[in-house]
């Protein structure tokens, strides 16, 4: 039985990759434990264009400021006010795990705007990087911006970083467009190598005590899967880039699903959040469990099995199936109601 698959251009030994989060990537020992674990690849915390953003004011500031009045103000730098990450410690975070793991190691870069991100993606490169992640996070509040100049945003991040390296890159998304579909055709015929569906969007929330807007994370459930398995299963055959499933991963039977619609791999964050790196080696054995009882050979064997390509009935990702599901759905009390009944 074989595990194995490929996600741009990398050859893994399963579809069970970390994904990118900050308490998880940021220690380059926990990178070593989910090698050990079973992780297939490793996409590292993101670096933010914020960052490269804050380092050259930063250091426009401390170059210029006073430099009338003290020639040794030149040898002062500065040190990071928000990130406790800076750029340089990310290209050697990238270099210390190049060196002390064997499986792929993907960067992430997450912004909206090209910014500083060209220059940078070449030295990620440089770092050892074995493929990049583009996690274009962008929630377009302008009134006057049309939806088509938002997407182009999207496109000329994508030429650009890809113009700039050699190594794949991937872009991690979020499914609001209005044409879901050719904007994955479009990014994917625009170079990206592979594509991260979905992005999830962090709404921020309210304190009523303090009335202040703060940032509340919720971890995914098995029921956030739903929307990129949906989309894979639609994209799946019909544009060149690698798809990758994120949100929602859980259990083998969620990662089984995913890789039937027609994921390469399928990236795992809050499951590892909640119940620890090693729950690698339970999803891993799980997996193989199923394939066996189930008599599958090998993950390529199963991927795309249920994707709309190969569907039976390709109309049940489109409208036919939310006009049955709305028809036939019961209400839980009147299920309750026909029990008693019968009973």
């Amino acid at each position: 039985m074989s595990l194995t698959t490929t996600y741009l251009g990398l050859d893994l030994k399963s579809p069970l990759v970390v994904g990118s989060c900050a308490p998880l990537t940021e220690d380059l020992g926990n990178l070593k434990k989910m090698e050990d674990a079973g992780a297939a690849a490793i996409v590292l915390h993101s670096f933010f264009e914020e960052q490269l953003r804050q380092e050259r004011l930063e250091m426009h500031h401390h170059l210029t400021h006073g430099t009338e009045s003290f020639a040794e103000a030149l040898t002062y730098f500065p040190e990071p006010q928000v990130f406790h990450v800076g750029s340089e410690e990310y290209l050697t975070h990238i270099r210390q795990a190049k060196e002390s793991l064997e499986i792929p190691i993907i960067a992430s870069l997450n912004g909206s705007s090209l910014g500083g991100w060209l220059d940078y993606s070449q030295q990620i490169e440089q770092a050892g990087a074995d493929a990049l992640e583009l996690n274009i996070y962008y929630v377009p509040t302008d009134l006057d911006i049309p939806g088509a100049e938002v997407e182009k945003n999207y496109l000329d991040i994508v030429k650009m970083v890809k113009s700039e390296v050699k190594i794949p890159v991937s872009v991690k998304i979020a499914p609001f467009f209005s044409n879901m579909a050719n904007m994955a055709k479009q990014l994917s015929e625009n170079g990206a190598d592979g594509l991260v569906l979905f992005n999830r969007f962090y709404q921020p929330d309210f304190n009523l005590e303090t009335l202040d807007v703060y940032p509340h994370i919720l971890l995914s459930t098995p029921q956030t899967m739903r929307l990129p398995m949906h989309w894979i299963a639609i994209l799946y055959g019909r544009i060149d880039a690698d798809l990758a499933a994120t949100s929602g991963a859980h259990h083998a039977v969620d990662i089984i699903k995913l890789l039937m619609a027609g994921a390469k791999i399928t990236q795992l964050v809050s499951v590892l959040l909640r119940h620890g790196i090693d729950y690698i080696k339970v999803l891993e054995t799980n997996l193989t469990v199923w394939m066996e009882e189930n008599e599958y050979d090998s993950v390529r064997q199963m991927q795309g099995s249920l994707s709309q390509l190969h569907c039976p009935d390709p109309t049940a990702f489109e409208r036919v199936q939310y006009v049955k599901a709305l028809q036939t759905y019961a209400p839980v009390w009147r299920a309750l109601e026909q029990y008693e009944t019968v009973s």
